[in-house]
This record gives C-alpha cells, structure tokens and sequence, in this order.
C-alpha cells in the first residue's frame, strides 16, 4: 500500500482527495496548521471512509517542524495542495502570498531530494493563463500576465519545480484546476474554510442561507454571452479522483526521473455566473437575492479547459454537472447551518 502525503489535507480539495485516495486503496497522512481549515475535518473523513488518518499540525514554512514528519514516515509520493488562495486578499497582501506559498513548496522540495521520494503531483491553477484570447485554454495555451499574486505564486511555483526537476531523482505532474465547487455526495463534507468567501458557489449559497445580505455580480459589462464573467466549474469530487490518477499514472507509468507534466482539470464548458445562480436557483427551488456590481479587480474575464489530455493519458472521467455541483454545495451548506 503506497504511503502519500497530503498537504493541507484538512482544506477544501485537499480533504475530497484523502477520501477518493483512500476509498483507492491507498495510505494517507496529512499535514495542515489549520490556519485556513478546520482541524475537524479528520473526523469526517473517518465517518465517510471509515479510515483514521493522522494529520499533523506543522507550518510548512518551518522546514525543521517539517523535515518531522518525514523523518517519522516513509513517503511514496506528495501531493501538494496547502496554500493561501484568495484572489482579493493576495491583491491586498501580496507578501503574505509569496512568503507563505513559495517558502512552503521551496522547503517540500528539498526534503523531496533528501528523502528520496519519486513522486510529487503540484496543486495549480488555471490563474496562470491570465486573461488569454484563447479558448479552450490547453496545457499548450501561453500563459499570460498573472492577475492577482495568487495566480503569480502558481506561475512562480510551476517555475521552481521546472528548474528544480532538472536535477531532480522524482517525477512531477502540474495540476492546473479551474473552478472546483460542490460536495461529497453523503452531505458530511464540504468548503469548510475560514477564509473570507469570495468564491462564487459558497457566496451564492451562503447569501441563500443568510450568512450573506446579498450576492454581488461582479462585472456585467464583459464581452461575454450575459456580460458576466466565465468559469469552467467542476465538481471537488472529480477533481479529487484526478489526483488520484495522477499519482496511480506516476506509480504505474514507470516514468523518467526529471518528468514534468502539465494537466488542465476542467469540464471543457465555460459558464457565465448568471447562469451558474440560474442553476442553482432550480436545484435549490429558491431566489436568490443578488446585485449586479462593478468589475473586481484580480478577476480574469472568461477561461475553460480543453481536458482531453488528461481523460486520455490520466484515464480520468468527468461525472458530474453543474446542477450536482449546486444540489450538493447546498446541502452541504443546509447541514452545516444545522450544527449552529
């Protein structure tokens, strides 16, 4: 059984991945200071799975904190998620984002080499291709000006684990996700982060749940079908399940020492998010109270994924559609309003 280690397990698609990694046979330990999640999340792992797995609680950025863990365990492979990861706020705090999300992936690689681990899957972003003109964007797609800090760390990081691999005994895949939204299915795991909500879905059914006065439209004067902005949304679930093809690819794949490859993780199909409310307003029989606003800044205008290469080489499958990424965000938001 294959050891992997998930960092920033307790977050959003860190925690979906540990359930779809174990629910695939394989071993798991997370580390998450839970300065952006919660430490409860374990917990609900073990009650979808039925597994424990044993997080630690140790800042990345503290290499020595870090170089524990490894030293306790023999890992098979890494899968890096743990950053911050708010558009608006790496705008506001652009040192914080570089500070926290460089020396975190800098420390990792390195006891990557000291400890001789092969594999190594990088939580990316489509916030690397910035505002391009081509659409769908695939993985050979230029990246344009990054728009916020946060998209710059991604760029950055893609950068550094590049140069790094030159040199490097491991292999690496680059995960470029795009939007993840929704829950698991069972209803007992969902966005749980304490961030402040910017992103689209939790605002839209946290404004419908009442932690929000109203939801704001951002931009309604983009050269788009409804003059809102476009996401490629896709489910958290699907999204986890490309992580786990990405380290059974790397294991099974007898890929070369120094590989690194790019994924794009997207449904292929670009929604505005007027229609991303439209969809949940039917799922979830209810009205939704939102405001048509200015433009934010940080925001790209429109990008969606051409997916083939990874359902092609990863063998990966995209199940679910918006109205499931909306039914099951709404339940898990219903369910978390009940524990209060």
């Amino acid at each position: 059984m294959a050891k992997i280690l998930v960092t920033g397990g307790c977050g959003y698609i860190g925690s979906h991945t540990i359930v779809d990694l174990l629910d695939n046979g394989f071993e798991v330990v997370s580390i998450d200071n839970n300065i952006r999640s919660k430490a409860e999340t374990v917990e609900r792992i073990f009650i979808i799975t039925g597994k424990r797995i044993r997080n630690y609680a140790v800042d990345l950025c503290d290499i020595e904190a870090t170089r524990i863990v490894f030293q306790e365990n023999d890992f098979d492979g890494i899968i890096h998620f743990a950053a911050l990861k708010s558009v608006p706020e790496s705008v506001e705090k652009p040192l914080l984002y570089y500070r926290n999300n460089l020396n975190s992936l800098v420390n990792l690689l390195e006891l990557t080499a000291a400890f001789g681990i092969k594999n190594f899957v990088f939580s990316s972003s489509c916030a690397v291709y910035g505002n391009t003109k081509e659409l769908p964007v695939t993985e050979e797609t230029p990246l344009g000006a990054a728009e916020s800090s946060y998209a710059r760390t991604k760029q950055m990081g893609e950068d550094i684990i590049r140069d790094f691999s030159k040199t490097s005994d491991a292999c690496f895949i680059l995960l470029r996700y795009f939007n993840p939204v929704g829950a698991h299915e069972s209803g007992k795991m969902g966005e749980d982060s304490t961030d402040v909500v910017t992103a689209v879905v939790p605002r839209i059914t946290g404004t419908a749940i009442g932690k929000f006065p109203s939801f704001t439209v951002f931009g309604t004067d983009y050269d788009t079908r409804d003059g809102s902005c476009i996401r490629d949304y896709i489910h958290v679930m699907d999204i986890a399940n490309a992580h786990t093809k990405a380290v059974q690819y790397l294991h099974n794949s007898g890929a070369y020492q120094g590989l690194t490859e790019v994924f794009n993780l997207g449904t292929g199909n670009g929604v505005t998010v007027l229609e991303a409310i439209k969809s949940f307003e039917k799922v979830s029989g209810q009205k939704l109270n939102y405001t048509l606003g200015p433009r934010r800044t940080g925001d790209v205008v429109s990008i969606y994924a051409n997916n083939n290469k990874a359902v092609s080489k990863l063998n990966w499958q995209i199940k679910r559609d918006l109205d499931n990424m909306m039914q099951t965000a709404w339940v898990w938001e219903q369910k978390m309003a009940e524990k209060k």
